[in-house]
């Protein structure tokens, strides 16, 4: 192995030039690391295998280390668990239980556990893990705020084949979130590992129970109302409402349920329905096809009966919604570069949007009754009302009804528009009415002289 005198970080032994500062690499170890006082596990050989050569990150329940595994030689990244967590026993059972389901998962998308043990020098406890070079979904959200449609489907279908794998041996993963999908990026395009098994449901008949029933366990954003209730049926389909949410997020730039805290978030996602996505996100940097729009909706489903069925079936229909063909498993190893071009191909080919028209208005109907009349010529009931300073009167104003100051002369017209509406003749009397009236009287009378002259 070989490592980077100025950031410490570790390379194959191919690796001629650090990417990140350009600095020549050297043999790790002709490049020692000195302790430091706000480290001094730095350079430490942790159960006298895994040796530390820089921090990766801190998080809540640990630091993570870029290392060295001396026995294999391979670059690894070391999770050392904070005092408070090594001291509960529940956050070790979980550990523990991450790495050995670990063992029985495949890893071409998702992340690979390969130790979990304490150091007896030390007393530490410490989780190995193989050492990934990217970023996780977290970041690029909130760097980009969005994600490109080829990304996105690439990323949902390597996601769904890697779940869809765990799902099949009873593990729902219950913590879905964009800072546990992790994307490696390479030259056809990123490729995803999933994190954190730790919270995983093991839904097999012997599985040991770590959570008390009714407890709530996961992200408020992403949780599924089912899982929001600590319901024991949570099952696999929960999963795929997270995956939706995350989705949702990364196509409109905001998750499908806000509030303020967690039970407000909580209560959003038992008893409100997210804005369509396409809606949601009209000003979003890529457009975002009508056809998402019953796509998210089946998948964010209140009901898991009625929710989309896996999180293989979810991403072939995000896939199909932006025009591709085919389905989720051959889209995980197609370059992001021709999804990208087959994905604007479908946008080219899809018709136009249909305009809207207005109905127009029947010729033949009834006036309104109570529809606004304009008082006269000059001064029309819809006129702008300009203050008159001197006499503190509305010019333009129709004025108020006589013998009633209080009353407004819109509520004055209505009154009369109804009397004449029970009168029997229609408000308004269109300059046609007359004619009609004049024919029909005319009609009558004829018709009347007539039968008498026969009479006679």
């Amino acid at each position: 192995m070989k490592s980077c005198p100025k950031c410490m970080r570790v390379f194959p032994d191919d690796a001629g030039f650090c990417p990140a500062d350009g600095t020549s690499l050297q043999h790790a170890s002709m490049v020692p690391i000195a302790n430091t006082e706000n480290d001094p596990r730095l350079g430490s050989r942790l159960c006298n295998r895994y040796e530390l050569r820089r921090v990766v990150a801190d998080g809540g329940m640990g630091r993570v280390y870029e290392g060295i595994d001396k026995q294999t030689q391979t670059r690894v990244a070391v999770k050392v668990l904070h005092d408070d967590v090594s001291k509960d026993d529940v956050a070790l059972e979980r550990f523990k239980r991450e790495y050995e389901i670990s063992s029985q998962l495949p890893h071409d998308y998702i992340v690979k556990v390969m130790d979990f043990q304490r150091d007896e020098s030390s007393g530490v406890w410490l989780l190995v893990m193989e050492f990934l070079d990217g970023e996780e979904l977290r970041f690029i959200l909130k760097r980009e705020k969005s994600v490109e449609p080829a990304r996105l489907v690439r990323m949902l279908a390597q996601t769904a084949i890697g779940l869809d794998e765990a799902h099949g041996r009873q593990f729902v993963h219950r913590d879905l979130k964009p800072d546990n999908l992790f994307l490696c990026g390479t030259r056809e395009g990123d490729n995803v590992k999933i994190l954190d098994f730790g919270s995983v449901k093991d839904k097999n008949k012997d599985a040991k129970k770590l959570t008390v029933l009714g407890t709530t366990i996961g992200s408020p954003f992403y949780m599924a109302p089912e899982q929001a209730q600590g319901l024991e049926t949570l099952d696999a389909r929960a999963d795929v409402f997270a995956l939706a949410a995350i989705t949702y997020e990364c196509m409109t730039g905001t998750v499908p349920f806000t509030g303020n805290n967690g039970p407000s978030i909580l209560l959003a996602i038992l008893t409100k329905d997210p804005d369509p996505v396409s809606q949601k996100g009209a000003s979003a940097k890529y457009p975002i096809p009508v056809a998402l729009d019953n796509v998210l909706e089946e998948a964010l489903a209140k009901n898991p009966n009625i929710r989309t069925k896996s999180v293989g079936d979810f991403a072939t229909q995000v896939g199909h919604g932006y025009g591709l063909a085919g389905d989720h498993k051959g889209w995980a190893r197609v370059p992001a570069a021709d999804l990208a071009r087959e994905i604007a191909e479908a946008a080219a080919r899809a018709p136009a949007p249909v305009q809207r028209l207005e109905a127009a208005a029947d010729p033949f109907a009834a006036p309104d009754p109570f529809a606004a009349k304009p008082t006269s010529a000059t001064a029309p009931m819809n006129a702008p009302i300009r203050v008159d300073p001197i006499g503190a009167t509305a010019v333009g104003a129709p004025p108020a009804y006589a013998g009633s100051p209080s009353l407004g002369a819109s509520q004055a017209q209505r009154n009369d528009d109804m009397n004449d509406a029970i009168a029997g003749m229609p408000a308004g009397r269109p300059p046609w009415l007359i004619a009609v009236v004049v024919g029909v009287a005319a009609l009558v009378v004829g018709g009347g002289i007539a039968f008498v002259a026969l009479s006679r």
